[in-house]
């Protein structure tokens, strides 16, 4: 029995929650107004009965005062009072109650007999309402015409009932009109304020029904309007703001998809060539077509620069990888480093593998004697030392590269600089990298940190490299804590800059 009430006071529990908010809102509406009106209608229905009560009461009064006169003279009241009313002269006595003859009383007089014996106890005026039998509900009202004579007068409280009953129905019926009308027009208004949130809904269901694995997908819906108040439009205006997040999250998507296919195209392209070259050698030492002691020693040669090659192309793969990780954000080599000696040491590796571009290495000089030796890269003073925190090695990796990348894309004979200086705070160096070369264009400018990009898509392989060199530079100095950017284009000067944040107070004179 007990799951069974249980399950009953659920099923109307759930049948509310299954409902729109509109009609909800509207029920919500017509109750409050319900309850406001049995308020309202009762405390009137009340206030009106005390009212006409204390009305047949005040009546009442005003007839005794002409009845206590008529009856004071001549014993019983002669005068006829109004229709339905009744009137009686007692004698009491010692507790007994005699009714003076003749009278106009009902046939039940016990109410009579017990205000008389109460109004001659108390000596006052005394008000009762009782039930007559035969005849209904009277108002009574006693008082003493002389010590031991009371008047009774009994008026019918039939005409107050009445009216408060069709005082009753009317409050029904207008109550019942009123809420009607409530609920209905509340209906409509609650629809048309709720029509901007139904609009957000079909919005919402327009999103869900649009196909968002396609890797360029936008949405194109988005929630109009400007009914509804301040509360919807702050709704419409976070509703637009998600989407416009979804948007940018889709857009990203699909790029890091798009350069996902690219890369993979890319990297595939890459290594199918020293593949097939090491798949071709291997083919020849198989059929014995290369058992000459010098053609087998230049085929092993070559094999074994395919190999090297490919060896480097997926080292520069793993380190992207690594450091593109979550987990990588640090590097496993973090030791103390002076960046004007790293600078120094590629300087002087670029001359010796790349004589025919001429070098100049600009070092910021410190305070003190100048020296005497030699060299426009700053040998004959003395220099700065500039400390910083990270790999040596990875550090030196981004300088060699950005000094290849100006040898492999410029012709011979181009005068490449090295400039390094302290930024205005002190906090980080900056090192640009520049080349009199013939520029890069400005479409090519945004990708040249793509991996496997090249300006130069028809420059071989071998020397125009696999198209990783900017992108392990960007990627190692992010993970140094600084940043690299392209801040020339187009025909003329080519300008790499590096920052990279110093040690503290590492920045000392050597």
């Amino acid at each position: 029995m007990i799951r069974r009430s249980r399950e009953a006071f659920r099923r109307p529990a759930g049948s509310y929650r299954g409902l729109r908010l509109g009609t909800r809102l509207a029920l919500g509406v017509g109750v409050l107004s319900l309850t406001v009106f049995a308020v309202v209608g009762a405390t009137l229905t009340m206030y009106m009965k005390d009212y006409l009560e204390h009305q047949l009461g005040t009546q009442l009064k005003l007839v005794q005062t002409v009845q206590a006169k008529d009856a004071a003279a001549h014993g019983t009241v002669r005068r006829k009072p109004y229709y339905g009313w009744y009137t009686a002269v007692y004698d009491v006595s010692d507790g007994s109650v005699a009714l003076r003859r003749p009278a106009d009383v009902p046939d039940d007089t016990r109410a009579f007999s017990a205000l008389a014996r109460r109004t001659a106890r108390s000596g006052t005026e005394l008000l009762d309402t009782a039930r007559i039998d035969g005849e209904g509900t009277y108002r009574l009202r006693g008082c003493e015409v002389e010590p031991g004579v009371v008047l009774v007068s009994a008026a019918p409280v039939a005409g107050v009932e009445e009216t408060v009953e069709r005082l009753i129905t009317v409050q029904v019926v207008v109550f019942a009109l009123a809420l009607l009308a409530l609920v209905a027009a509340g209906r409509r208004m609650l629809r048309r304020g709720l029509k901007p949130l139904s609009d957000m809904a079909r919005t919402a269901h327009g999103i869900a029904s649009h196909d968002l694995t396609e890797s360029a997908s936008r949405l194109p819906l988005r929630a109009d309007g400007r009914d509804g108040g301040a509360e919807v439009a702050e709704l419409r205006t976070a509703f637009n703001s998600m989407l416009e997040h979804i948007d940018d999250s889709l857009a990203v998507r699909a790029e890091a998809e798009q350069r996902l296919r690219r890369f993979v195209a890319d990297a595939s392209h890459e290594l199918r060539t020293p593949l097939m070259s090491v798949r071709g050698y291997a083919d020849l030492f198989q059929y014995a077509a290369a058992d000459a002691p010098g053609e087998r020693e230049r085929h092993l040669a070559r094999l074994r620069a395919e190999a090297a090659r490919m060896g480097v192309l997926l080292d520069d793969l793993l380190l992207l990888a690594r450091l593109d990780a979550a987990e990588a954000k640090t590097l496993p080599r973090t030791t103390e480093a002076d960046l004007t000696e790293l600078v120094r040491q590629a300087a002087d590796a670029f001359r010796a593998s790349h004589p025919d571009h001429p070098l100049t290495v600009t070092l910021p000089a410190a305070a003190g004697p100048r020296g005497t030796g030699p060299g426009n890269d700053g040998d004959g003073q003395r220099q700065r030392r500039l400390g910083l925190r990270g790999d040596p090695q990875r550090i030196r990796q981004v300088l060699d590269n950005l000094l290849t990348n100006a040898a492999v894309h410029t012709p011979p004979g181009t005068r490449v600089d090295v400039d390094v200086s302290v930024t205005d705070t002190g906090a980080a160096a900056r090192i640009r990298v520049a080349d009199d070369g013939p520029g890069i264009p400005a479409e090519d400018r945004e990708r040249v940190f793509d991996r496997f990009y090249r300006v130069d898509r028809a420059r071989s392989r071998d020397r125009g490299g696999s198209g990783l060199g900017l992108a392990v530079a960007r990627s190692l100095t992010r993970a140094h804590g600084g940043d690299i950017e392209l801040s020339a284009g187009g025909p003329g000067p080519t300008v790499f800059t590096v920052r990279l944040p110093l040690a503290g107070q590492d920045a000392t004179d050597r």
